[in-house]
This record gives structure tokens, sequence and C-alpha cells, in this order.
């Protein structure tokens, strides 16, 4: 028994003597062993133990590094994602016009938004803001967290004449949305078990030419068929009572007492929230 416990103690002194002759880093709630070799202004360059590859992370995914000495250095970029769990954290989507600020993020899908003022006297900016309150509302939806905008066009007021009507301002709005953390296919299978059968409790729906994103109880089953990892994009294969012509909903969001998918039908979209 000493002669056992005497090896096993060696085994974790050199597990340990091991683990701490690399760095390691954050990404994407996994940690990954490795020698990091330069850090430039916007990736972390590293190789895996006992190899010569140089691989490349963007510094938006990587949380913080522990170097083999003990210091820890974090990064600004991804520290400054907020998180998002369902369409109630849109506040903490960001709009961006950069595209360095989405580098090694994950894209979930494209996302767009309309907003239209009431009246030919509507405040452009009220409108314009609106606009990019349903592009948040769109990507909260689906899970993400930042928005790469590529294009937007307002136009003013147009006041009526004899030869013209009168049109109110418009903003639209197109962009990209992406996630800066993913919901681990390890965790959503922690999370549901051997479940196959679920129950909708809560429906949260968008329209093109809706002003407000639409809430409402709704009590329907979904049958879970399968799991696809894309990558770390999950997309649940279904079928949720009511609908004939989706079966592939994207995973948006785990939480302790529930998980979020979500799917677009034409220019509306919709996220149910599955009780676990």
């Amino acid at each position: 028994m000493k002669k056992t416990f005497l090896f096993g103690f060696a085994l974790s002194a050199i597990s340990i003597s091991s683990f701490a002759q690399t760095d390691t880093l954050f990404v994407n709630n996994q940690k990954i062993a490795c020698v990091v070799k330069e850090l430039t202004t916007d990736a972390v360059r590293y190789s895996y133990p006992n190899e010569d590859l140089v691989n490349t992370v963007y510094k938006n995914t990587v949380n913080k590094i522990i170097f083999k000495s003990g210091r820890v250095q974090t990064f600004a970029e991804a520290t400054s994602f907020k998180k998002v769990n369902s369409a109630d954290d849109y506040e903490n989507v960001t709009i961006t016009g950069v595209e360095s600020e989405v580098k090694g993020l994950y894209k979930l899908g494209e996302v767009s938004s309309k907003a239209v003022g009431t009246t030919a006297l509507a405040n452009q900016e009220r409108v314009k803001d609106r606009a990019y309150r349903k592009m948040k509302l769109q990507a909260a939806m689906m899970g993400g967290n930042i928005v790469y905008l590529t294009a937007q066009r307002t136009q003013g007021n147009v006041y009526g004449t004899e030869y013209q009507a009168a049109s109110p301002t418009e903003t639209n709005l197109t962009g990209i949305c992406y996630t800066s953390t993913l919901s681990s296919l390890e965790d959503l299978k922690k999370a549901i078990a051997d479940r196959k059968e679920f129950g909708t409790f809560e429906r949260f729906k968008l329209g093109g030419s809706d002003s407000n994103i639409k809430r409402e109880e709704v009590y329907l089953n979904f049958s879970l068929k399968e799991i696809h990892d894309n990558n770390g994009i999950i997309t649940l294969e279904g079928n949720l009572d009511g609908l004939t012509k989706v079966n592939k909903f994207l995973l948006a969001g785990i939480t302790a007492d529930h998980i979020s998918i979500f799917y677009r039908d034409k220019s509306t979209v919709y996220s149910y929230s599955l009780k676990l």
C-alpha cells in the first residue's frame, strides 16, 4: 500500500510539473495547454507542447492567459462582451461597424431591421434608434451578443407637394450576428440528459414590420430527433407542434431552468423557451 501511494504521488507530481511547464489559454469555455509564441495587436500565436506548428487565435475569443511563470494576462477584447441568454438581454448586444471587432467570433447568421416613422413629421433619430433596437432584439433571440453592421440606409422625411406624396423617415439596417461564447454540446447534453420530449412555456416573436417584440405564454410540445454540431454552432432537429415547414432550430442559450431555440420564417423570427 505504501509503495502504491508513493507511486501515485509521483505520477501526480509529474503531471503537475508538466502542466506547470506550459502556458494555458482560456478560449470559449475551454483550456488549451500550449506554449505562447507571440502576442500581436489582434491575435495570440501558440504551439502545442512538443510541436513546431504555430496556431493563431484572435484576442476576441481569448479570456485570459496563465503563463507558466504564474503571471495572468486578461484581454479587454473578450471581457468587454456581455452575456446574452434570451431576448430579455438585448441591451447587452453591441453593434459595431469595425470588422476587426468580430474576428475570431462565432457567426450565427444574418440579421436585418427596418423602422419607419408613423407620419412625415416623425423624428429621424428616434426612428433610427428603433431600427437599432430591433436589430439588437433579433440578435439576442439568436443568442448573439455582437452584430457587425454591413449596411445602413436612412431616408429623411419627404413632405408632400401637389406633384409628390409625402413619405415618413425610414431606416434599414443589415448585418451579421456573432457570439463570443458558444453553448457547448457537453453543456446541452448535461442539461437535457436523455430527454426527447419538452414543453414550451414562452415565445418571442419579431416581424419585419413590427415596432417591438411580442412576448407571450405558449404551451406546445417539442420532440427532439437529433442534435447537430457544426464547428460549435448547435442546431436541434425536431418537431414543434403546429410547424410543418420548419424542423431545424438554432440553440440560442442554456440556463438553469430552460433552453432557448430560434428559427426564422421569411421576415419574421421566433424564439421559444423549452422548460427543463
